[in-house]
């Protein structure tokens, strides 16, 4: 029997092209609206939808994880058929699943995961032009794998959060930093317990330089030491961002898609490195 109250996850894929980014701002189109507007009309009453993470304007979701509470009698098939009725064909419903009413969808969340897509080639891509960034020259893999390692673990990360972040401390722990190269497309994957305003685009930026031969290996550690936005490199672009997943403990139970081929539809079905569930109750906080 469906729960008649209570709260639900969803798994939520959609494309950013045409979004002014996740939350919800007056005047403009945004995921976290268009959804909400789309569950109310199933739930019949308003709802408020928490994210595991925000997105910016042209950023793109593969599972982004939210929750809302309800009291609608529905059950996980009706939910999912029932919401991706109303939303645009932009954003869809993967999947839906009660959860215990102290689980959050931001604050449970025990990791996360982003892609960023590079194209290289001379000339520009109308089918890729928002799902990747353009670069006009090959780049140079291993220097942009060599700079990566200095990134991985606990480390400040001032030099790559914009100058606008809010996060209360710049200390992030980032679990692995890969680039593998298919043809034409350079993928850098990359997932960490948390990732401050404008992280992986700051990274993308630095680690594009670097492969470009226009800064130094070094760069990376350099920045990390620096500690300061303002002596970081460009931003890379949004289109070439990807939300892959969040990570939950086990006794979660979410359905997730992400687990098993984050990137199917992207490259090929080999699912993406993760950690470990750790062993904890639901909720943990990262």
């Amino acid at each position: 029997m469906a729960p008649c109250s209570g709260r639900i996850a969803l798994g939520v894929e959609y494309d950013g092209t045409d979004f002014q980014g996740w939350q919800v701002q007056s005047g403009v189109r945004t995921v976290q609206a268009v959804l909400e507007e789309a569950i109310a009309r199933v739930a019949d009453h308003p709802v408020q939808v928490q994210a595991a993470g925000r997105t910016d304007a042209g950023v793109h979701a593969i599972e982004q994880v939210v929750h809302f509470d309800t009291r609608a009698c529905r059950s996980e098939r009706a939910w999912v058929l029932g919401v991706n009725t109303h939303l645009p064909p932009d954003v869809a419903v993967r999947w839906a699943h009660p959860v215990t009413d102290d689980f959050h969808a931001r604050f449970s969340a025990t990791g996360r995961h982003y892609r960023y897509q590079i194209l290289m080639r001379r000339t520009r891509s109308p089918l890729e032009r928002h799902r990747a960034v353009w670069v006009h020259e090959p780049l140079d893999l291993e220097r942009m794998q060599r700079a990566a390692q200095a990134l991985i673990g606990e480390h400040d990360f001032s030099s790559f959060r914009a100058l606008s972040c809010q996060a209360k401390s710049p200390i992030r722990r980032v679990f692995y930093l890969e680039l593998e190269q298919q043809d034409e497309h350079i993928a850098l994957a990359i997932g960490a317990n948390g990732f401050l305003h404008h992280m992986v685009r700051n990274i993308a930026g630095v680690l594009i330089a670097i492969g470009r031969g226009e800064a130094p290996v070094d760069w990376t550690a350099e920045l990390l030491r620096l500690k300061d936005r303002r002596l970081g490199g460009v931003t890379a672009p949004p289109q070439g961002l990807y939300f892959v997943r969040a990570d939950y403990p086990e006794r979660c139970g979410l359905p997730q898609i992400g687990r098993r081929a984050p990137l199917a539809r992207l490259r090929d079905e080999r699912p993406l490195l993760s950690l470990a569930e750790p062993d904890e109750l639901c909720p943990g906080v990262a």
